[in-house]
């Protein structure tokens, strides 16, 4: 926490990019505080409305304000993009620890695990394995994280392997330490702020994947406010109502400019090594 702060206040990159962030959180969370109007309701005799004072991004095939859309659409693809980036996080990071420090058998059946599943197209496996459970966020999210997990473990155990070689581990070991004290007090800290920038940096293509996936139909269903479903909505309406799909477009290149900018800030505050 203390290196966040000292980052804060000596990288200016990441104290722009952080404030963004934070706004980015803010309107999601105040969303039904600052919408006009409710982001479900259907007016019928207002379909099609394009921007103007009363509805500032036009309205939607349902008379839905576009704006308000939006809006919730912040809190809902933002908290899901955050509930996939932690459980792939979690789950990649736990099995690559394991597989890392154990080796053996653990580290076969993790390794080749991991194998079967980079041998396939990461987005058209996702596709398949969302089609096969149904289109629901939830499904979306099991789908990802499937396909993802792998890099996470990977690179948490190529960096145990060498973490384990270290005079500080051997010698927590001769001092008759204990495989969970050893894990949690010298290999999790050292390898946690590289597996924290990968995290950070990926939020930004877990959005699009996931936005990908319910512009598919695979992800989130209406009348869910989700912004890549928003697209999906819009799309037959391009040449006639094009603001159906410009402003969720909008919404999602900000918010994956953000991030991605954000990530490449945390990566030089955590790891300045990485520093060009």
């Amino acid at each position: 926490m203390q290196i966040l702060i000292n980052g804060l206040k000596t990288n200016r990159a990441f104290a722009v990019s952080s404030f963004f962030v934070l706004l980015l959180i803010a309107v999601a969370l105040a969303a039904p505080l600052i919408a006009p109007y409710d982001p479900l309701e259907a007016v019928m005799q207002n379909a099609y409305l394009p921007p103007s004072a009363e509805h500032l991004f036009g309205t939607d095939k349902l008379g839905r304000d576009n704006f308000s859309r939006i809006l919730y659409g912040a809190s809902y693809s933002l908290s899901s993009v955050l509930l996939l980036v932690t459980i792939i996080f979690a789950v990649g990071t736990t099995l690559g620890v394991l597989a890392g420090y154990y080796g053996g058998k653990v580290d076969i059946v993790i390794m080749r695990i991991s194998d079967m599943m980079i041998s396939f197209p990461g987005m058209i496996l996702a596709i398949a394995v969302a089609g096969i459970l149904g289109g629901s966020l939830i499904n979306a999210i099991i789908a990802l994280t499937i396909v993802t997990w792998t890099k996470y473990a990977r690179l948490a155990r190529s960096m145990v392997l060498k973490i384990k070689k270290r005079d500080f581990v051997e010698a927590a070991i001769v001092n008759g330490g204990t495989s969970t004290h050893i894990l949690w007090k010298h290999i999790l800290p050292n390898i946690l702020p590289l597996m924290v920038i990968t995290a950070a940096s990926d939020i930004g293509a877990m959005m699009m994947e996931l936005a990908g996936l319910s512009f598919l139909g695979f992800g989130s269903q209406p009348p869910a406010p989700e912004w890549g479903l928003m697209l999906n909505e819009g799309r037959q309406q391009l040449q006639t109502a094009p603001w159906l799909m410009i402003f969720p477009g909008l919404a999602i290149f900000v918010t994956v400019v953000i991030f991605n900018l954000w990530g490449d800030a945390l990566r030089d505050v955590l790891d300045p090594r990485q520093e060009e």
